[in-house]
């Protein structure tokens, strides 16, 4: 028998939740490396992304999903309908809530039922997850445990620092008592079904937003133009184009003498180094195309529709 298909716990786990409540960090520990980029951000992660955990027993298959907020514009709206998506055809759900913000008072009851309309939407066994409980006072902890186990019936409500990969054996345990029989979805060599090319641009975005302010990172997306790999200088040479939506955003991308541009291209060419295991040229550059995150054709060839 193949050892694909050899039966072990296997299942689809969606990890949703409000922006910045710690998404992608989570998955990032449970796979013991970086898939999800991650920023202080909310709102970072903008795709549905897969990361496969695996063991001699059991294979999770986690998605990463933009986080569930208002959204208006097309782009925001197509990554609501992503998490909500993520949430009805998997075998486990992971909410998770960030327990180190404190609600005022006056706005909790909106809160909450903003909470439970999305939470009205699951349909798997759901785990509310306490994210950066190394952040809260303990004597708080309690009151919030019972707080939200009025909201939704949970298999179970866990607290953990995603961060510090603090409470993920537990989790783990939680998810397989839940998950099915089954073969493996993916072979145990392959931690994301996500192209190189979609895991290049998204380290490039990662940057963009680490290392400049304001809202422009939101009026950003990455483009990659060719990915060539040259095996005799065990090298890839990488064209892309940082796509902005107003030509005055130009410049501050740019800074004085090339210089933001070039920090942005230096710490994204040292991770696409070490994905890659070999020798990397990028070639960044950046254009203008006018209200890109409402257009849909121009969504679909960057793979967000």
């Amino acid at each position: 028998m193949n050892l694909i298909d050899t039966p072990v716990k296997s299942g689809m786990v969606a990890i949703v939740g409000p922006p910045n409540a710690g998404k992608s960090t989570l998955m990032n520990a449970l796979l013991g490396q970086k898939i999800s980029i991650v920023t202080p951000k909310p709102q970072t992660t903008r795709n549905r992304i897969l990361g496969v955990v695996n063991d001699e027993s059991y294979q999770i298959v986690l998605m990463d999903t933009p986080g569930l907020h208002k959204a208006d514009q097309p782009l925001n709206r197509e990554m609501v309908r992503i998490a909500m998506e993520s949430m009805t055809a998997v075998d486990a759900v992971l909410f998770l809530i960030d327990a180190s913000v404190n609600v005022p008072e006056k706005l909790k009851e909106e809160k909450e039922k903003e909470l439970t309309g999305y939470m009205g939407q699951i349909q798997a066994p759901a785990f509310l997850i306490l994210n950066k409980v190394d952040l809260l006072d303990k004597e708080k902890l309690l009151p919030l445990i019972r707080m939200y186990a009025g909201l939704y019936p949970f298999k179970a409500i866990l607290p953990l620092s995603a961060l510090h990969a603090d409470g993920t054996d537990r989790l783990i345990a939680e998810i397989l008592e839940v998950l099915p029989v089954g073969p493996r979805y993916y072979p145990e060599d392959i931690p994301t079904d996500a192209t190189e090319r979609f895991l290049t641009a998204e380290i490039i975005r990662e940057k963009i937003f680490l290392q400049i302010g304001e809202e422009i990172p939101y009026s950003s997306a990455v483009l990659i133009e060719s990915f060539k790999e040259d095996p005799e200088k065990q090298m890839v040479t990488i064209h892309a184009a940082i796509v902005l939506e107003r030509t005055s955003q130009k410049g501050i991308v740019i800074g004085k003498g090339g210089r933001t541009l070039k920090s942005i291209g230096t710490a994204a060419r040292k991770d696409i180094e070490k994905m890659l295991d070999q020798k990397v040229m990028l070639n960044l550059w950046v254009k203008v195309k006018k209200n890109w995150s409402q257009d849909e054709r121009f969504l679909k060839e960057l793979g967000y529709l």
